[in-house]
């Protein structure tokens, strides 16, 4: 398998892995957005050179649009080999070069979020033990911070309070997200539309900026929905997801 880093010069050529290949789809274009605003923040984005969804994404925890206090650690956003591409040793690769380029850049070790139980749009906690990672910290929500530290450093990575124990005030459905999942310039309108066709009370915050990703009140930037205060999932949903989730907890 062959492997390309995505850049802001190869950027707009290139196929992202985890959205559909038509360049002018929304979902496509608020990824590559989002991407090219991170690249000067260390952000690495690499994939296979093969159309499918084998890729990982990683930066500077320091930079990460997460709630977390990791400095020195590289973050793991996303590390995803679906598909025919799985059983390959793909993700390996992909893991192997990440080390490699931390360690290269004398970061302390790996972070990335997972949880007891494999969840959807997490990292495989089973995986991640086989390679060596282990926990450093749990939120209420189930959500929990996995690390490989590489040298013996001040302390493990944790979650800032905001995210160890996620709550909102607003009554009704809130939802926070961020555009480094493509999937949400998509989904969370058809969502929004359909919590307004039945008269369900739902408010989204799109989080547009580093700083309000590390205060959130979630460990999961990139898709936290809440109901009456209290954290649900951390799955994308469409309309007839959410709807079917409503007519649960309603």
């Amino acid at each position: 398998m062959e492997y390309v880093r995505l850049t802001k010069e190869n950027l707009e050529k290139e196929h992202i892995c985890c959205a559909i290949s038509n360049s002018s789809d929304v979902q496509v274009s608020s990824k590559k957005a989002w991407l090219a605003e991170r690249f000067d923040d260390g952000l690495v984005f690499l994939k296979s050179t093969e159309r499918g969804k084998c890729f990982i994404e990683y930066l500077p925890a320091e930079n990460a649009w997460i709630p977390l206090i990791a400095d020195g650690y590289m973050y793991i956003d996303c590390l995803w080999v679906s598909g025919s591409l799985k059983g390959h040793g793909y993700s390996n690769d992909l893991l192997a070069e990440c080390i490699r380029d931390s360690r290269e850049k004398n970061r302390s070790g790996l972070c990335i979020l997972s949880s007891a139980k494999k969840k959807p749009f997490l990292a495989d906690p089973g995986y991640l033990k086989y390679k060596g990672f282990s926990v450093s910290d749990e939120s209420d929500s189930g959500i929990q911070l996995w690390y490989l530290p590489f040298i013996d450093a001040s302390g493990p990575p944790a979650f800032k309070e905001c995210a160890k124990h996620p709550r909102v005030d607003d009554p009704g459905y809130v939802l926070f997200y961020t555009s480094q999942c493509p999937f949400n310039a998509k989904y969370v309108p058809i969502v929004e539309a359909a919590a307004a066709e039945q008269g369900v009370r739902f408010r989204s915050v799109h989080i547009l900026s580093k700083e309000d990703a590390q205060n959130a009140p979630t460990p999961v930037t990139t898709y936290s929905l809440f109901y009456n205060g209290r954290y649900v999932t951390n799955e994308q949903m469409n309309d007839k997801k959410f709807l079917k989730l409503v007519s649960v907890l309603q």
